[in-house]
């Protein structure tokens, strides 16, 4: 008998380290001969723990699971929810980047070659440099972690970019509330990680990779850091990638916390041990980056990603999605919502469809008010842009942005002057200080939306100069995108910031 029991944050915080106790316990006194694994999240917290058995006959899923529940799971007497893949939240799901989490166990080689792992890393040995770069650009793929920037011209840049040494840097510090994608992959499928950051080495002729990753996750420090002894032991790494004459080898890093140091100049920063503030641009990473050398800067995601597109193809991935937003959103559902949790699928699906049917509304009843997408930066959808399309160009047109895909729903009790009081003040307290917009503009853009809620109406007007300056003058993300989720909270509800000032009144 094999039963799963996820490892993942999230499980654990919901109970699954003491049901996999329960399980050893109630399995050795019964004199079951159970093989316990720890995998990573399949991706619908609200079910979590979620404990899969096969007893022969394929794998079911129970859940959530308690420890009072393990002696009915033994016994067979606990209703089973069927197979994973026909549970109607991930049978939706196209999962590409995610088809192995929660199947494998995270820090077992075989088992992630038995499940597809590095047949991308194989194909790309046996390419030249300028192919792999080729098929990155034609499958269309963008960074999955800010703007949406195409992850093939990055590595076409590093790549003729002339250096004795050039760098591999994966965005770990993934500090949006609302995103827990980079952890989960993390956790649940880490080699896919390396193995996409292999190949980037490859492409663009680095020979040294970092993954910044933030404080915040220990599990994931743990994961990672075993992953990449494991696969440098096993030859995925080091001076001689897979036997061929491609050298490339990685490390862990460790943020000490802060939101700024998302920002891929800042991280750079704090990886050279240096504060972490935003570098000006250019010159660009991608020239001058990790210690002055032309250096590769992508999200977990995007270089997670990278082993789909070389196993299975450029045109497979890019025929996937919507206009230019190709492949899948790895799209991450919290906040007030029934059924919170990953859910993979091509660009284009509409943000109606991921809060009502998918994720079933609210988790309180009441009717959604709003939803913020791409972060604490992101801007407040509300209702009446719900058939606004998940895809890059849409949500700009819309004044949102997509970022890392975090979706955070809110029902018709949310104060959306006070929503757009926590974004400001929040870019007022995480700001590096380096630019006066940012440094100086949140702090007077807190006391602008006080200002509305005491009743002064002039105050709207300012603000939104406000926002305009800080859009305009900033260096980096945080102050550039301070203004989205402000702005949209004043445009979009109204009656919210007007029944401030009637209160007031």
């Amino acid at each position: 008998m094999k039963i799963w029991v996820p490892m993942d944050s999230a499980a654990k915080a919901l109970g699954a380290d003491e049901v996999a106790e329960a399980i050893t316990r109630e399995a050795a006194s019964r004199g079951i001969d159970a093989q316990i694994i720890r995998n990573g999240t399949r991706g619908m917290i609200w079910l979590e723990p979620l404990v899969e058995i096969d007893r022969g006959d394929g794998r079911l899923a129970y859940g959530p699971v308690g420890v009072d529940d393990v002696p009915a799971l033994l016994d067979g007497a606990m209703d089973s929810l069927g197979p994973v893949e026909n549970i109607p939240f991930f049978a939706r799901q196209t999962r590409l980047t995610f088809a192995r989490c929660g199947i494998i166990d995270p820090l077992d080689l075989d088992d992630y070659q038995a499940h597809g792992g590095l047949a991308g890393l194989r194909r790309a040995i046996a390419m030249t440099r300028e192919d792999i770069v080729q098929q990155v650009t034609d499958s269309g793929l963008r960074g999955r972690g800010g703007a949406g920037f195409p992850t093939g011209i990055k590595w076409k840049t590093v790549m003729q970019a002339e250096a004795a040494q050039k760098y591999i840097v994966c965005n770990a510090d993934e500090g949006d509330s609302g995103t827990f994608a980079d952890r989960m992959i993390m956790e649940g499928d880490p080699f896919t990680l390396i193995e996409g950051m292999a190949i980037a080495g490859i492409g663009v002729g680095a020979t040294r990779g970092y993954v910044y990753l933030r404080s915040e996750y220990p599990d994931a420090i743990k994961v990672m850091n075993a992953a990449v002894r494991i696969a440098r032991d096993r030859g995925m790494l080091g001076q001689s990638v897979l036997g061929s004459d491609h050298e490339f080898d990685m490390q862990i890093r460790v943020g000490a916390g802060a939101y700024v140091c998302g920002e891929e100049t800042s991280l750079l920063n704090s990886l050279e041990g240096k504060r972490g503030v935003v570098r000006a641009k250019p010159p660009l990473p991608a020239l001058e980056g990790f210690l002055g050398k032309p250096t590769v800067v992508n999200n977990v995601i995007s270089l997670a990603t990278v082993p789909v597109i070389f196993e299975r193809g450029a045109e497979h991935y890019a025929g996937l999605g919507h206009n230019k937003s190709r492949g899948t959103a790895t799209l991450q559902i919290a906040g007030n919502v029934r059924h919170g949790g990953l859910f993979e699928a091509g660009f284009g699906i509409t943000l109606g469809e991921v809060v009502n049917d998918i994720a079933g509304g609210t988790a309180s009843g009441r009717p959604v008010k709003a939803v913020q997408v791409g972060g604490p930066l992101g801007a407040y959808m509300p209702v009446e842009k719900f058939d606004t399309k998940m895809g890059y160009e849409e949500f700009d047109a819309e004044g949102g942005l997509i970022g890392h895909a975090g979706l955070v729903v809110f029902d018709d009790s949310a104060d959306m002057l006070r929503m757009a009081r926590f974004a400001m003040e929040f870019c007022a307290v995480e700001s590096c200080g380096k630019c006066t917009p940012c440094r100086i503009g949140a702090v007077r853009g807190v006391e602008t939306i006080d200002r509305i809620a005491a009743g002064d109406a002039a105050a709207a007007d300012l603000l939104t100069d406000l926002c305009e300056t800080m859009k305009d003058g900033s260096l980096c993300a945080l102050g550039g995108f301070t203004p989205y989720p402000v702005m949209s909270a004043l445009r979009n509800f109204p009656d919210d910031f007007a029944t401030q000032k009637e209160a007031a009144e």
